[in-house]
Parts: structure tokens; sequence; C-alpha cells
């Protein structure tokens, strides 16, 4: 180094450092082969742009295969994240930077990213057998093929070897570090700090300190590139977001409905049981709930769907809180329990993270397409709550408000996730524990029927719940079951009349539930045509209608949290405005029962490819069909 003549230092030689853009909003893909480690070098990512202040959206995107055949199409896996110094929606349309790792992610990647976006490529596994295995004729990082795109061709593999000589791994462990070579690179591009990245580094593979310690030297070796080479003029900045005071942290949705179940053992002062069988995409539920032993929480992974349902019943019959969790081949299975429960008329939260249907469809991806057997996939008149998630920290909400509705009402209810919010992560602000809603159940303490016993089927004049007693309470001996129950007493009944009073009984708790009336967001207040969803679909729809919005069009948007009852003022909503528009990822459910219970000829839009909606396709639909209400 040597002195300038300001007083400051410059060194000899070196190349300008490279000058900073300002963005507000940055798209970054990572993709590679399943092996490649794209789903934790995105989460770190996304950790160290949370703890940075930015807001965030995430999408990971995998095969089902344990291993797909490596280098194929079938093997990529992605994880994309959108972060931004203002409130964001979603993980993005298309990225801004596409990190491929070998020929395969390229190819199954580069349609989305638009002409002029930055393309960093691992030159090592561009060889002629990983190019054959997904049919490039030529290698395309030596045609012009990738003309439109800003690329930077690093030799990942290599240089990461070249930083782990001295460490004493082999080739192929070393090699297994080039992801983390690229997260460096990224952070130095994107300004982002490195402690947190190498304190988790160290903490995950505390058990095995040279395996540690080498991926912090690849980690690194890729800012260290990204600091030296000349091949990268501009770094980038996005400042931190101005969002709402408080204390946040990183959560995906899974990870709060897990939380959301906890809270609730607490307010309720109810044992929680969980009875699973894991199935993807639910599974990290039962990973995380099993950590709380402490508060109540206990797991079970039974041998099947049908033993994890019935032994949340059972725990439920017992005076706990059964919960279980699923994605629609379960929900299948668990069906008959589910009934069983309605009968009985005993809580029990039945969470569905969706996935591709039918039968095992893909198991990775994502789709809204179990509304309809959430709402009748029983047998008989088998009427219960669902409830539906918006977006990854929402699930924390809709846990707690699907426990207070199966507590308060004696119910069973569905509560539909899906692969989109279940794996997507954003900022969670975290709730004041004094704000949580309270969960405590009075059990029956005393008979309550005319004959001096416990009847277990006198209701609440106002919920129509039953009450509810822990069994081996003194004096409340009672017997339930699957047969129908006589009214009151809960005698085993086939009495016509009595059949048809308990239908129309059960029909009219659900019927009964209070909640929330939609709420509509029209900032002009001169919309015409309102856009309707539900679920995972909330990012999507509200983005493409600030986008409509900044087109000079007037357009209103509603989502439904609460599927069954429905708000009591929807009707008087649709009604309210010339066209009603539903986009969903299945083939028009919701829209299915609008029009049976409303008489309202809403427009269906769907999408079933296993993947969310994207904020511009839906501008473009919303805009026409405002347009044609305009011109009307």
């Amino acid at each position: 180094m040597s002195t300038g003549v300001d007083g400051g230092t410059a060194a000899t030689g070196a190349q300008r450092p490279p000058a900073v853009t300002k963005l507000d909003r940055v798209v970054i893909r990572f993709a590679g082969d399943s092996g490649d480690g794209m789903q934790l070098t995105g989460d770190r990512f996304t950790s160290e742009a949370a703890a940075f202040g930015n807001d965030l959206s995430t999408m990971p995107n995998f095969p089902a295969e344990i291993r797909a055949p490596q280098g194929t199409i079938p093997g990529v896996s992605s994880f994309q994240v959108h972060f931004a110094d203002y409130d964001i929606l979603t993980p993005g349309d298309r990225p801004d930077v596409l990190v491929a790792m070998n020929p395969a992610a390229l190819k199954a990647n580069i349609a989305d990213l638009p002409a002029g976006g930055t393309l960093i490529v691992n030159t090592d596994e561009f060889i002629k057998r990983n190019l054959t295995k997904v049919g490039y004729a030529a290698n395309p990082l030596e045609d012009d093929s990738l003309a439109a795109y800003q690329v930077h061709q690093v030799a990942m593999a290599t240089i990461t070897q070249g930083a782990l000589a001295d460490t004493g791994l082999g080739k192929k462990d070393a090699e297994r570090c080039k992801n983390m070579f690229a997260l460096g690179l990224l952070s130095w591009m994107y300004h982002r700090p490195t402690e947190g990245t190498e304190r988790f580094l160290r903490e995950k593979f505390a058990k095995k300190p040279d395996i540690a310690e080498a991926n912090v030297l690849a980690f690194r070796a890729g800012f260290y590139y990204g600091e030296t080479t000349e091949a990268f003029a501009v770094t980038f900045e996005v400042a931190p977001a101005k969002l709402a005071p408080g204390t946040y942290r990183q959560i995906t949705g899974n990870t709060a409905l897990a939380y959301g179940l906890v809270a609730a053992a607490q307010q309720s002062k109810l044992p929680v049981l969980l009875g699973t069988y894991p199935i993807t995409p639910a599974s990290d539920i039962l990973h995380e709930l099993s950590k709380y032993k402490q508060f109540g929480i206990t797991t079970f992974q039974a041998e099947d769907e049908i033993a994890g349902i019935c032994a949340a019943l059972g725990a439920s019959y017992g005076g706990a809180l059964g919960v279980t969790s699923t994605s629609g081949p379960g929900v299948a299975l668990k069906s008959e329990t589910i009934g069983l429960g309605v009968m009985t008329e005993l809580p029990l939260v039945v969470i569905d993270v969706q996935r591709g249907g039918p039968s095992t469809g893909l198991p990775t991806k994502t789709e809204q397409a179990d509304l309809l057997q959430a709402m009748f996939g029983r047998n008989g008149e088998s009427p219960v709550p669902i409830v539906a998630p918006q977006s990854p920290a929402d699930c924390f909400a809709a846990a707690l408000e699907a426990t207070h509705i199966a507590l308060k009402y004696r119910t069973p209810v569905l509560l539909l996730s899906d692969g989109a919010v279940a794996n997507g992560s954003e900022p969670w602000l975290i709730p004041d524990v004094d704000s949580l809603p309270d969960l405590t159940v009075e059990f029956a303490t005393e008979p309550n029927g005319p004959d001096g016993t416990f009847w277990p089927y006198v209701r609440d004049p106002e919920t129509l719940a039953r009450a509810w007693a822990i069994p081996g309470t003194p004096g409340l001996q009672h017997r339930i079951g699957g047969l129908e129950k006589a009214d009151g007493s809960g005698n085993i009944s086939y009495e016509p009349d009595n059949h048809e009073r308990m239908v129309r009984l059960r029909q009219a708790k659900i019927d009964g539930i209070e909640v929330p009336d939609l709420t509509v967001h029209d900032p002009s207040g001169k919309a015409r045509v309102l856009v309707l969803g539900w679920g995972s679909s909330y990012g999507p729809i509200g983005a493409a209608c600030r986008r409509v919005h900044k087109r000079g069009h007037a357009v209103a948007q509603a989502h439904l949290r609460n599927l069954n009852p429905f708000p009591k003022n929807l009707g008087e909503v649709l009604r309210s405005y010339d066209k009603v528009v539903v986009p969903e990822m299945n083939l028009g459910q919701l829209a299915l029962l609008l029009r049976g219970k409303y008489l309202v000829d809403v427009i269906s839009y769907t999408k079933v490819a296993g993947l969310p909606f994207k904020a511009e396709e839906l501008q473009d639909v919303l805009t026409d069909i405002v347009k044609g209400v305009d011109a009307a």
C-alpha cells in the first residue's frame, strides 16, 4: 500500500473500486443440482437480508425425488429471494440475478431471466458430458445464445478447491463448499454482512470443525474474489425497509404454524398432542414442535396417517388439544376420523399443507386444490370450519384462530396452508404475549341432565357447543362414539326426527361461528371490479393490484381467511361490484362455492402449474377486465 497526497491510502496497481448502485429491490435466484446446497445458500442469504432489515419474501423450489440423476433438469433445485427497502408481497416474478451452478440449472431457469439480467455461471460444470445430459448441442457460454444477459463466468469449484488446498480436505469434500463461494460472492455484490453466516457455519458443523472452517474459507474466498476481480464493475445496495416498529425475525409458514400451536397450548392452558405421519410439505411442523416439550407439547409420529389423527382425537377426548398435520393425500386417509370428530363434537385441529395432486401428485409443488375436499370430503352431512392463512407470517395467527374455533365450538377445524406458504419465508413481527387471545376452556364439573347424570350433548345456547367432560371426572360418566346421538343424553338413536335435528344442529353450530367481516381495500373508492382470493394468492393478487393502480385503473381487493363459514357480509360485498375476479391455484373451487351460495357469476381465473401466480400475469388479466368494465 502507498500513501496518497491527500493523506489516504491507495493500492498500488490495484483496480478502481467498483461503483455502488442503490436499488429499492432485487430478486436473486440460486439454482443448481439437488446436491449443490442451493436451499442452504438461499436461506443464509435470506437470513442476512432479514438481519440487515430488508423486507423479504422467498420461494424455495426443489424436486420431489430423494436424488434425481445428477446434472439433469429433474434434479434442479432453486431458491429465490426478493428483498427490498419497502414492503413487498411476493418472492418476485423473475430474478434480476440468476446463479447457475451447472448446465441443467441454466437450462431450467434461463427463460425466467429478463434481458439485461445478471447471470453468474459456474464454468467448471460446463463440460461436454453435462451439456449433453440436458440437450445442449454446443456450450452456451461459447456462442451468442446468452448475449442478452450480463454474463459472469466463474470457475467456482476450481477456485474453491484452491482456497481449501491447505485444509487437508479431499477434492470431493472441497468441491462441496462451492455453494458457500457463491454465497460469499453475492454477499459482496450486495453489501451483506458476513459475521452471521460465519457464525452459523461454525455452529452447524460444530461436530466437524474441519468442515466448518472449510465452508468459512470458501465463503471468504467468494467474498474476496468479488473484491479483487475486475469482472464486476458495480456493486449494489438495498437499504433497510421502513417497517412497523417492533422486533422481527425471519419465519417460514410451517415454523409459524408450530409457534402458533405452542402459543395455543399456553393460552388455553391445555396440553397439546400432535399425532401425525411425515408427509411433504407438512413434516417440518412435526420437526419444529418436537423441540417444545417444556411447553406442554407432545409429538407422536404414528405408523400411518390414520393412526396419527386417531391419537389426536383420543387426546381431545381425554381433555387435551389434539392436532394432526398432513397434506392432501393424508386428509383423504383421515376423513373418517374427521367425521368421527364431527359426530363426537370434540375439538381437533387438522392442518393440511396442500400440494399438487391428485394422488401422490407433485409433493414439492404448491396448489390450492383441497378446498372442496375440506368442505365435503366426508360421508354424510359433516360440516367443519375452514381457516386459510395468507402468508408465512400469518400462519401464526391462523393457528391461534383455528384453535380458538375448535375449542369454543367443540369441532374439528381444517387449516388450509399450502407449499408456497409453508416453505416460503418473510419477516414476522413478534407479537406481544399480552395481546394473544385467551383460549381457556371450562370443562364440565357437575351433572347437567334432568335425571341427575351427565348428558354430553347438552348445548350452550349461544354457541351450540356441547359440554366437554374429562373422562374420569366423578359423576360425569358418559359415552360417545360414531353412531348417531340422541339430542341431549347422547344415547344411541336411530329415530328419524332425532337424526334430522342433530344434523341441523351440527350445521347450525358451524354456520353460527363468529368470524370477522370481510374488509375491502379500494384506494380510490371508485372501483367497479373486485379481486377476491384466499390463501397464498394474497401476495400475487396484492402485487398485481398495485401495478393496476399505477397504470391509473381502479380495482378493489379482498381476501378470505374464513372459508367456512364465510363472513356474514360476503354476499353484500360481492353484489357491490360489477365484476368479481377469483384467482385460484385450482380449477375454480372457491368460484364454484360462491356461485352456488350467492348466485354471483364470478370470473374464475385459474392456474394449476405447481407454481404460484406471477403478479405480471394477474396484472394483465385484471387490466383487461377493468378496461372492459369501464368501457361498458
